[in-house]
C-alpha cells in the first residue's frame, strides 16, 4: 500500500489554508471578471457568445455543463463541489424551475455572500471541504465541479466523494485545465509556468488527463467522455491580460494599494494564459461521467 509522508500532509494543509485566505480576499475581485460572479473561464460560439462579452462566453460554460447534466424537467438535486460565490448554481436554477441546488466551498467569504445572492431561490452553500461532505449516500441526481477540484490537485478523494453522494445514474460533468503529460515531462517553459500558476493560484497539481480518466474509472464512475475544449475557452482566456490591466489600474485609482491576495490572484491570471500558450503541455477539457446503477 502506497504510504503518505509528513512533508506530503503538511504541504496538502498549508496549501488549504493559503486557498481558504486566498478566496476569502479576493473573491470580491471576480466581479471586475464577471457581473455574475463566475469564477471560471468561458465558452465561445460563433454567433452565439461574444467574444468582446466576457460574460456571455462564461454564462456558456455554465450552459454547456448543465446541459451534458442532463437533467429533466421533474424534480431534481443538484450539488456544486466547490461553488464559489454559486453563480453555476443560479444559472441552472434560472434554467431549471423544480431543481433543488447544494453548493460547498471552504471560503465563509463565498458562502455569506452567496447565499446573499441566492436569496429567495431554491439553493444554499455551505460551508464544507467537497473530499468530505456531510450529505448522505446517494443524494443527489447531478454533480459538477468547474475549476474547482484543481484546488486539491484532482485527488482521487474528490472522485469518491462525488461518486458517493450521487444517487445510482447520476451524472458528474467537471470542467478544468489538465495537464497533457506528466509534470516530470513539461519543458522548461511549461514547467516555469505550472509551478508559477499552482502557487499564485493555491493549487496542489494538475492531474496527467490520462491518468484521471483511469482515476474515473477505478472510482465506478461509467460512459466517461473527455472533450478538449481548449479552443472553445481560449477566447475568453485571451480577456486575461486586459482585465488584469482593467483591475489594477481601478484598484490603484480607488485605494492606492493591491492586497496581497489580489496580487496573487492577478499573477496567476497571467500565468494561467503562459499556460494556455503551451498546448502541447496544457488542455482545458469538459468531462462526463455516471454513476453505474
Amino acid at each position: 500500500m502506497k504510504t503518505i509522508g509528513i512533508s506530503q500532509i503538511k504541504q496538502s494543509e498549508i496549501n488549504k489554508i493559503e486557498m481558504i485566505d486566498f478566496y476569502n480576499e479576493a473573491t470580491e475581485d471576480y466581479e471586475f471578471w464577471s457581473n455574475d460572479f463566475n469564477m471560471h473561464f468561458g465558452y465561445y460560439i460563433p454567433f452565439k457568445t461574444n467574444v468582446f462579452k466576457r460574460d456571455t462566453m462564461l454564462n456558456e460554460m455554465n450552459n454547456q455543463v448543465i446541459n451534458r447534466l442532463n437533467i429533466k424537467k421533474n424534480k431534481k438535486t443538484l450539488v456544486d463541489l466547490g461553488c464559489g460565490m454559486g453563480g453555476t448554481m443560479r444559472y441552472a436554477l434560472k434554467q431549471n424551475k423544480n431543481l433543488s441546488a447544494f453548493g460547498v466551498t471552504l471560503s465563509n467569504f463565498q458562502v455569506k455572500k452567496g447565499n446573499e445572492l441566492l436569496n429567495n431561490k431554491k439553493g444554499e452553500i455551505l460551508q464544507e471541504n467537497y473530499n468530505h461532505t456531510s450529505f448522505s449516500k446517494n443524494s443527489f441526481d447531478a454533480a459538477l465541479a468547474i475549476e474547482s477540484f484543481c484546488h486539491s490537485g484532482h485527488s482521487k478523494n474528490s472522485l469518491e466523494e462525488a461518486h458517493r453522494v450521487l444517487k445510482p445514474g447520476g451524472r458528474l460533468v467537471i470542467a478544468d485545465a489538465f495537464l497533457k503529460k506528466d509534470a516530470s515531462d513539461l519543458c522548461l517553459g511549461s514547467q516555469y509556468a505550472y509551478q508559477k500558476l499552482c502557487n499564485h493560484w493555491s493549487l496542489e497539481k494538475l492531474e496527467n488527463i490520462n491518468h484521471y480518466k483511469q482515476h474515473l474509472k477505478a472510482v465506478g464512475f461509467k460512459n466517461i467522455t473527455i472533450e478538449d475544449m481548449s479552443f472553445r475557452v481560449a477566447p475568453s482566456v485571451l480577456h486575461v491580460p486586459f482585465a488584469i490591466v482593467g483591475f489594477a489600474l481601478k484598484k490603484l485609482w480607488n485605494t492606492k494599494s493591491l492586497k496581497r491576495e489580489s496580487l496573487h490572484n492577478l499573477k496567476g491570471s497571467f500565468y494561467a494564459l503562459l499556460s494556455g500558450l503551451h498546448m502541447k503541455s496544457f488542455g482545458y477539457y469538459i468531462i462526463t461521467a455516471t454513476k453505474g446503477k
